[in-house]
This record gives C-alpha cells, sequence and structure tokens, in this order.
C-alpha cells in the first residue's frame, strides 16, 4: 500500500508540473488562441512523463478554461475570455508573465468595483471594537521590517475589510484577488519601498477610521484612494481607472 501511495503522490506531482508548465507557456502566448498544443505522445517526452500524467494535466487545463479537447480534432487554446480568471494558478500564471501590465490594469479595476462597497458596508455594521484589528494591522504596515512583511500586512488588512462587510461572495472573491496583488508588491522596485510606506499606512488609518466611526461615504472614498495610489505606482504609465 506504501508503495502504491508513494506512486500516486509522484504522479500528482508530475501531474503538477506539466499543468504549471502548459498553463504558464499559454498564458504567456507561446501558445496562441486557437492554436493546438502538442499532441500526447510529443508532451510525454517533452516532460518525461507518462501518457496518464498528460490526460490527468490536460483535464486540469481544461476545467481552467485554458483549452479544449475535441475527437479527431485535438486539443486547442481557447480564446483568454473564456479563461477563469479567479483561478489562482491563472492568477500566478499571468502575474509571473513578461510584462503583466493588461492583467494588473483588470484586477484594480475589479477592486475599484467591489472594495470601496465593502468597505461602506464594514462601516454600516461593525463597532469600533471589532475595528481593532484594522489598527493593529495599519501598526503593522508601519512596523514592517521587510518588503515581505508590509506586503503580508496589507493583504491582511483588505483581507479584514472584505470580511467585516459580512458578505461570504465578497470574501472568497477578495483572497483570490489579494493572492494576486501581494506577488505583485513583491515584485516592485525596492527603491519605491521605503518612499511609499508612509502614505500607504497614512491611507489605511484613514480607512479603518472611516469604518470604526461608522462613516460609509467616508469609508467608500478612502478605498478608493487606497486602490488608485497602488494603481498608479504598478503601472504608472497609465491613467487612475475610472471608478
Amino acid at each position: 500500500m506504501t508503495l502504491v501511495q508513494g506512486g500516486a503522490d509522484r504522479a500528482s506531482n508530475h501531474t503538477g508540473f506539466v499543468v504549471d508548465q502548459l498553463g504558464l507557456a499559454i498564458v504567456a502566448g507561446e501558445y496562441p488562441a486557437e492554436t493546438m498544443i502538442p499532441l500526447d505522445p510529443d508532451l510525454c517526452e517533452m516532460f518525461g512523463v507518462s501518457r496518464t500524467v498528460v490526460r490527468e494535466a490536460k483535464k486540469t487545463l481544461i476545467a481552467k478554461g485554458l483549452i479544449q479537447s475535441k475527437a479527431k480534432v485535438g486539443t486547442h487554446v481557447r480564446q483568454a475570455d473564456g479563461w477563469n480568471m479567479f483561478d489562482q494558478d491563472v492568477m500566478r500564471w499571468h502575474a509571473s508573465v513578461k510584462n503583466p501590465t493588461r492583467y494588473y490594469e483588470e484586477l484594480f479595476e475589479i477592486r475599484m468595483i467591489f472594495e470601496p462597497a465593502a468597505a461602506a458596508q464594514a462601516a454600516g455594521r461593525v463597532n469600533q471594537i471589532e475595528c481593532d484589528d484594522l489598527f493593529i494591522l495599519c501598526d503593522a504596515l508601519e512596523n514592517a521590517e521587510s518588503r515581505a512583511d508590509f506586503a503580508l500586512a496589507d493583504y491582511e488588512f483588505h483581507k479584514q475589510v472584505l470580511r467585516l462587510s459580512g458578505n461570504r461572495f465578497l470574501q472568497s472573491l477578495g483572497d483570490l484577488v489579494q493572492t494576486a496583488l501581494y506577488s505583485l508588491f513583491m515584485s516592485e522596485s525596492s527603491a519605491t519601498f521605503p518612499e511609499r510606506r508612509k502614505t500607504v499606512v497614512d491611507r489605511h488609518r484613514v480607512v479603518a477610521s472611516a469604518i470604526a466611526s461608522g462613516a460609509p461615504a467616508e469609508a467608500r472614498e478612502a478605498m478608493r484612494r487606497v486602490i488608485n495610489d497602488g494603481y498608479l505606482n504598478a503601472v504608472p504609465s497609465k491613467a487612475a481607472p475610472a471608478s
């Protein structure tokens, strides 16, 4: 039984590797929309895996919306608008490509749609005690000793706002978007980090104060400023997204 389990684990690892390599290649444009990916025997040779591993990898990519398989035709790449953009692997692959500008533009657009609304909703339903964690996370932002600590505190702050909204859909949606934004922050130029810290901390404290004070309009606007600042820093050559 142990040997069987070990073999299953290895197969699973091999499948994950093939999924990751093919998925990243598709997102990076190495296999454009409507083109065929290599045949199964070729994929087996490329990755040094069995046909079973290749078939499982293709099933996973089909579930993520990246490819479509048709009998007697083969497997082709789907148009990008058919991809599951909330799949964590798909998000990670987009963040890993050489120039993910459009991807981050779209991420900030969707944040601008739901995060200010979540902040406003939180302000209408919570009290000062429930907001203690927001202020603690603002302190964590201010006292972070590394970029990783700072990014984690920022991530947790936005998750907490979404949790305080009381809407489970918002919480789930926010988890996915914030995961991608964490990778964005970690890829920024180190030179911009110390300069931005005070502004970022101050803007987050305004959000926390507005929510704790029960001021929905102020919380909405404060969150808009936080997102807009992040957008302009991430994609400085672009204008801020419309709100």
